[in-house]
């Protein structure tokens, strides 16, 4: 009784019961079709066979319908929303698809014939047992028998005091329907993690687009790390130029100034333009800069350059940017620890790009050290194309190696 009590007094009972009354509810169309057509095919019932002795044959029938409704109608996500809901079942969000798979079909059109047949079922009893139980528990307060039935096979049903089982009746009906609705209810709450739940293929394209968006964050973080890092250590060599010789040389000055200025401004649109995308969760609207803004970005770092660069017109786009990041970082670090000019060589040979910078080493300064991932995210960068990649002391100075083949078998890097 104490069960039965906090079934009565717990919320989840009643949404449950919610939802097989909507189960119940999106089956009515389909048992009014199907006595449509029932009473079609009995035109003239013979006496005794009423249509109504013909529901439970068109329950049976119209249930293959709902099942091919299920297969090929979307329907899922509702189902899932009214789980959810109702039946107080946690659900993950189905995975955008860009087709329906068959396995998914299968699986909706299940769960919505259950759905459907267990509240049908279930509707069904409590409209006619309810009104039953009221009845039984009024006998006796009824005068007179009462024939219950049709003129042939009809019952008498005594009233009053012979009728004293009534209420029990009564009260047993009502138990059974509540036990029945209660087991209704869990018995969808059990089906709807197994019919409604992500398979195993949902769980994988879950994951797969998890990682995609992973790997499109790591590459935008390693992309503000360069850009930015390139600006702030280009803006840091020019502000100490341009401290050196404002007295002196004024227009050197104000070249390195104006040097600070466009590699404020191209860091700043970059940083934008990475946080719209982190935000908006978009890809990349803009283009990324590729070996053919090599020139810009050499000419704007003002350093001293030696530039030995081949003809790099037959490289991809795809390496070509990953090789523009590497120069990008590379030179960042020269600017930042090195001195001297800096000496960059690109060039193709045997289907691979083959890119060398070299600088002298600055002196150390107190507390001065190497620190970031410019070194890292460079190896990553050539490891993602199939290619090779080393950097640190060579004669006196830094130097930094990458061979990225061009028909790249590691990855994309996009």
């Amino acid at each position: 009784m104490r069960a039965v009590a906090a079934a009565l007094r717990s919320a989840a009972t009643y949404r449950r019961w919610a939802c097989l009354v909507l189960g119940g509810a999106l089956l009515m169309p389909y048992m009014m079709a199907g006595e449509v057509v029932a009473a079609i095919w009995y035109r003239s019932p013979a006496a005794g066979d009423p249509l109504l002795s013909v529901q439970p044959l068109i329950f049976l029938a119209v249930l293959p319908v709902v099942a091919l409704s299920g297969l090929f109608l979307p329907v899922r996500v509702f189902e899932i929303v009214a789980a959810r809901a109702l039946l107080g079942v946690s659900l993950e969000a189905p995975p955008p698809l860009s087709r329906r798979t068959w396995l998914e079909r299968l699986r909706t059109a299940a769960w919505f014939t259950a759905h459907l047949a267990i509240g049908g079922v279930a509707s069904g009893l409590a409209l006619a047992l309810v009104p039953f139980a009221i009845w039984a528990a009024a006998l006796p307060l009824v005068d007179g028998p009462i024939r219950v039935g049709d003129v042939i096979s009809a019952l008498t049903v005594e009233t009053g005091a012979a009728a004293w089982w009534g209420p029990l009746l009564s009260v047993l009906t009502l138990v059974v329907l509540f036990g029945t609705l209660v087991g209704a209810g869990a018995l969808l709450a059990e089906l709807a993690p197994a019919l409604l739940g992500p398979s195993p293929e949902d769980r994988l394209a879950a994951a797969e687009a998890h990682a995609r968006q992973l790997a499109a964050r790591n590459r935008l973080a390693r992309e503000l790390h360069d850009s930015v890092g390139h600006a702030l250590s280009v803006v840091t060599v020019q502000a100490a130029a341009a401290g050196r010789v404002l007295e002196r040389d004024p227009e050197t000055a104000r070249a390195a100034l104006g040097a600070i200025e466009e590699s404020a401004r191209s860091a700043l649109a970059e940083l934008d333009h990475v946080i719209g995308v982190l935000r908006e969760g978009a890809s990349r609207r803009e283009p990324e800069p590729t070996l053919r803004d090599l020139d810009r970005l050499l000419d704007s770092s003002g350093a001293r350059i030696v530039r030995r660069i081949g003809d790099l017109s037959g490289v991809p786009p795809v390496v070509s940017r990953e090789a523009y990041r590497i120069v990008q970082e590379a030179l960042t670090n020269a600017l930042r620890y090195g001195a001297g000019p800096v000496d960059v060589a690109l060039d193709v040979r045997a289907g691979s790009l083959e890119l060398d910078l070299r600088n002298a080493a600055a002196s150390r300064r107190p507390g001065r050290r190497r620190t970031g991932r410019g070194v890292a995210g460079m190896r990553e960068r050539a490891d993602l194309l199939g290619g090779e990649f080393t950097a640190g002391p060579a004669e006196g100075g830094w130097r930094v190696v990458a061979r990225l083949p061009l028909d790249p078998k590691g990855g994309t890097g996009a």
